[in-house]
């Protein structure tokens, strides 16, 4: 477990661009410190994680390894998840065709996940994943 802490805890101080002695200071802590985390010797305490999560940190992904959701990225989702409905309405209706209301909802959702795992997909590619779905 203290490996992975301080492998994690390496990959958060340089996804911040920031050295061991920089890392540290932010924590309160010495570049030795620093040093046994990143190697697992030891775990960092409560404070000095309070204090690097003030400067960016993600607290959660050094502790569990799960990263937690930013602001932007729950923003983003919502959006997708927004389009989603819509491009659903709009296939829909351009079709005349209709759905349940849980028929909607897993498309709905299908459409959301398949938005997240492509880059960028079009809306004809949507709208031909709406119309697979009400078939």
């Amino acid at each position: 477990m203290r490996l992975e802490i301080g492998q994690r805890l390496k990959e958060e101080r340089e996804r911040l661009g920031l050295s061991q002695q920089a890392f540290a200071e932010i924590g309160g802590a010495s570049k030795r410190s620093q040093v046994e985390w990143e190697k697992g010797a030891q775990v960092p305490n409560a404070e000095f994680l309070a204090l690097v999560a003030e400067r960016g940190a993600d607290v959660a992904f050094i502790v569990t390894g799960a990263r937690a959701i930013t602001a932007e990225a729950l923003e983003a989702d919502l959006d997708r998840y927004g389009k989603a409905w819509e491009t659903l309405e709009m296939a829909l209706e351009a079709t005349g065709r209709e759905m349940s209301a849980a028929k909607k909802r897993k498309a709905a959702d299908a459409l959301f996940r398949a938005s997240k795992e492509q880059m960028a997909p079009t809306n004809d590619q949507l709208v031909n994943l709406v119309l697979e779905l009400a078939a």
